[in-house]
């Protein structure tokens, strides 16, 4: 049995072996990786050569300088367009706001008008309305003193006759009082003051007098101008 077995091996019938020398897979994969690798690069240098070879290349370069210089235009141009938009958006602002303030002082010179026109009305009242020569009154004539030596004075002469007659005239003030336990009169201003009126006019003023003067009535005298005296008014402090 044996020698059956022995000579089966050693005759032409015996099954053949074949040797193989086994790499270990890391390295089967390393040199996998390495021949796609180089494939690859080839394959790029061949794409490259190509569109060096057709100018694709300097085309493209070409197309992409020109896309960036119409990108920096085009920003440009939205700055310059974002920068007017500002400019128009602030002056739209600063006229609303003139146009605001013009409209409140509008509305103030309007309230003030009214308030003029109701005490012009009110002062119109009061004096009663006589036909003939327009006659002048003297109103509201206060006087107070401020320091020694020192009188401020405050009047409101008003007239009334015909419908749009003026008066031109003067008015002068006479302080009267004692001065060192002496009676004491003082005409002031030294010159007549001119008065010109339609229907009112206010009149104010600082009358200096002696320090050591005491005061104790005020009076207003008002002339025409041939020098008649119109009216007088004498107040007491």
């Amino acid at each position: 049995m044996r020698w059956k077995l022995l000579r089966r091996r050693l005759s032409v019938s015996a099954p053949r072996v074949i040797v193989r020398r086994q790499l270990p897979w890391p390295l089967r994969w390393a040199a996998a990786a390495v021949m796609l690798g180089f494939s690859g690069a080839i394959a790029l240098w061949a794409f490259e050569l190509g569109k060096d070879i057709a100018g694709l290349d300097r085309q493209a370069r070409a197309e992409l300088g020109q896309l960036r210089a119409e990108a920096a235009r085009l920003r440009q141009e939205r700055d310059q367009a974002q920068s007017l938009a500002h400019t128009a958006d602030s002056l739209l602002k600063a006229e609303r706001a003139a146009q605001e303030k013009l409209a409140l002082q509008l509305r103030q010179l309007e309230a003030r008008n009214l308030s003029l026109q109701a005490d012009l009305g009110f002062f119109e009242r009061l004096l009663p309305a006589v036909p003939g020569e327009p006659g002048v009154a003297v109103r509201g004539l206060q006087a107070e003193p401020v320091m020694p030596g020192r009188l401020r004075y405050q009047l409101l002469l008003m007239q009334s006759g015909r419908p749009g007659a003026s008066f031109s005239g003067s008015c002068e003030l006479t302080l009267a009082g004692t001065l060192d336990g002496k009676p004491w009169m003082l005409t002031a201003p030294t010159r007549p003051q001119p008065v010109h009126l339609k229907q009112y006019a206010r009149l104010e003023g600082v009358i200096e007098h002696p320090p050591g003067a005491v005061v104790k009535t005020v009076q207003v005298k008002v002339t025409d101008g041939s020098g008649t005296v119109r009216t007088t008014h004498t107040i007491r402090l």
